[in-house]
């Protein structure tokens, strides 16, 4: 297991100072939409979205993911780091801009696309926070760089990185943007497996290790409620910051197990709950982290707290967590033997077995 810091990759602090929402234009019968970006994990699921609504899709990425293009989407190829030639000249009425992680390469694509393009929505991350000792809402500062042509991606940096990017996407576009800052992202198409390893755990049944208790509060989004929310604001051009995840409490680690359980109900697995004191005793502090549960105390107190107050009054409407469960496991069992074979996160089943046999005792 990573840290939540490592996942989310969490920084430290710049004020964001974000706008209230607020529809800014009236959108046109045209709906041509540039993703920067497009064929990862949330990609896929916004192009499905936006061309199911009649959007006309073009995708700007290295062509890595999907060398041949995706079907019915024109595909122009180019980098972040400079190579923008394929969008000179061109005119789009919204970009989402899915990739933007190095800010000196969002200023350059943002300041290149804002006189031609109509509406920009940058996808940030709760990463850009300061500090989750307590809970965060948009005006909670946010991570700040010591030098803002920093490349390099790492624990510390990543979260004012992204903090700075939202920052060029909004100097750019002015009043025609918006900023989505997720959380855990879940369901079919997620590579990470941060969430998918307690469906697939529960399906291998026996005892299995559930983290704290029953009630701790969790937050995450489902890919799928996220694209389609995106496209509403790109369709209203919605300006502001908000946080896209689950409303606080609105889910616990307790559901996450049900859920998981409840998905596989052959596999007889049986949950047991080891307090986070004892958890302590077992794992290093920095490695004490069960995505999506992370400590109730400490540095990550109010992670799982987070208002998602204006994301529900821009619409944001958030699926059962059970549906959310059943759809990653059921995509996680048409991958390859090998690829479910080796899981890229959760709990080593030695050393669950391990903590079991100790807590136990």
């Amino acid at each position: 297991m990573t840290t939540r810091r490592r996942l989310l990759q969490l920084g430290s602090a710049l004020a964001a100072g974000g706008l209230l929402p607020h529809p800014i234009a009236t959108a046109g019968s045209s709906k041509t939409l540039l993703i920067l970006g497009g064929t990862g994990f949330i990609g896929p699921h916004l192009t499905e979205e936006a061309l199911r609504q009649g959007w006309t899709v073009t995708h700007f990425n290295r062509g890595k993911h999907a060398p041949e293009g995706v079907p019915g989407v024109e595909t122009l190829h180019g980098d972040r780091n400079g190579q923008l030639d394929a969008l000179r000249g061109r005119k789009w009425d919204v970009v989402i801009d899915d990739t933007g992680q190095v800010p000196k390469y969002v200023k350059m694509s943002a300041e290149l696309l804002a006189p031609n393009v109509g509406y920009c929505l940058y996808i940030s991350s709760i990463s850009a926070y300061a500090s989750f000792a307590k809970p965060n809402d948009e005006s909670s500062p946010v991570g700040r760089l010591s030098d803002p042509n920093i490349d390099k991606t790492t624990d510390e940096t990543y979260g004012p990185m992204k903090a700075l990017c939202e920052q060029y996407s909004m100097d750019a576009f002015k009043d025609r943007a918006s900023v989505v800052r997720p959380g855990y992202i879940v369901g079919p198409r997620d590579g990470s497996d941060r969430f998918t390893y307690w469906p697939v755990r529960a399906a291998k049944g026996g005892e299995m290790m559930a983290p704290g208790t029953p009630h701790d509060p969790i937050q995450v989004i489902d890919v799928r409620d996220l694209a389609v929310w995106m496209l509403k604001l790109a369709q209203r051009r919605t300006s502001g910051y908000f946080n896209a995840i689950s409303p606080p409490r609105a889910f616990t680690m307790g559901d996450v197990i049900a859920a998981s359980l409840a998905a596989s109900p052959g596999a007889h697995a049986r949950a047991t709950w080891v307090p986070e004191s004892f958890l302590a005793t077992q794992w290093k502090v920095e490695d004490l982290d069960f995505p999506p549960w992370s400590p109730m105390s400490g540095d990550t107190a109010g992670a799982s707290l987070t208002s998602t107050t204006r994301a529900e009054k821009a619409g944001l409407k958030i699926r059962p967590l059970r549906e959310t469960v059943a759809d990653t496991l059921s995509w996680f069992h048409t991958l390859p033997p090998e690829r479910q074979a080796k899981l890229h996160a959760g709990i080593d089943p030695q050393k669950e077995a391990e903590v079991l046999k100790a807590f136990h005792a």
